[in-house]
């Protein structure tokens, strides 16, 4: 299973969008569009990224652009995965 449908399945299961994130594309809108995305489910978020992956988010590294789409959310989890 590649990272876009890793991501997919965390915001699925933290934001409980069901099917819905099965539509999800790299172009997909998050902040803003997505209601559940709100401030307190970017902090859940962040730590299930957290907890699969197993890399540490310095509260430095994300802004909105982070969050900005499906494809900034899946790139920003790659870099960290380089890193």
């Amino acid at each position: 299973m590649g990272t876009e449908q890793k991501v997919k399945q965390i915001l699925s299961s933290v934001l409980n969008l069901g099917d819905r994130v099965a539509k999800f594309d790299a172009s997909t809108p998050l902040l803003g569009a997505v209601p559940e995305l709100d401030s307190m489910a970017v902090v859940s978020l962040l730590t299930a990224l957290e907890n699969k992956f197993g890399f540490t988010i310095d509260d430095d590294e994300v802004d909105g652009r982070t969050f900005a789409s499906m494809g900034n959310l899946v790139a920003f989890v790659e870099g960290k995965l380089a890193a």
